[in-house]
């Protein structure tokens, strides 16, 4: 993989910076990583939006069918979906002028990561917000 994710010092810098998180693949069972990333971006500080076409609250928060339906602005666009489906989300962070994507782990396009970068955005992928939390701030 030819990607380099930003420094842990840039990584780190952005998860203590409270912000508003949009959260693309949120689900409604706690028992899911997106669900529990979700809880946790929410404990360090950062305001979450979950987005999840089948739903209409999650975490007690309204549920967004799309990024484009977000009515505030989200800096950073943290995103639960299969690989192939990340140029649409892409297109999406582009249009509502996110300045971050953040692919979970398992999550790589590199073309689409590369296009979102040309726009703009701070992009980290294949990895995972709270794992990089627990490794960089608490572990300050």
């Amino acid at each position: 993989m030819s990607f380099g994710n930003p420094s842990d010092d840039e990584i780190r810098e952005i998860l203590t910076e409270p912000m508003t998180v949009a959260v693309v693949g949120c689900s409604p069972d706690p028992t899911r990583d997106s669900h529990k990333v979700a809880r946790a971006l929410q404990t360090m500080g950062h305001r979450v939006i979950p987005v999840n076409p089948q739903c209409r609250e999650i975490l007690g928060l309204r549920c967004y069918g799309s990024l484009r339906h977000i009515e505030q602005p989200v800096v950073m666009v943290d995103v639960f979906r299969r690989s192939e489906l990340v140029p649409a989300v892409v297109d999406d962070a582009i249009a509502i002028a996110a300045r971050i994507l953040w692919l979970q782990l398992g999550v790589v396009h590199e073309e689409a990561a590369a296009r979102a970068r040309a726009a703009g955005l701070t992009v980290i992928m294949d990895r995972c917000p709270a794992v990089e939390y627990r490794r960089l701030v608490s572990a300050d």
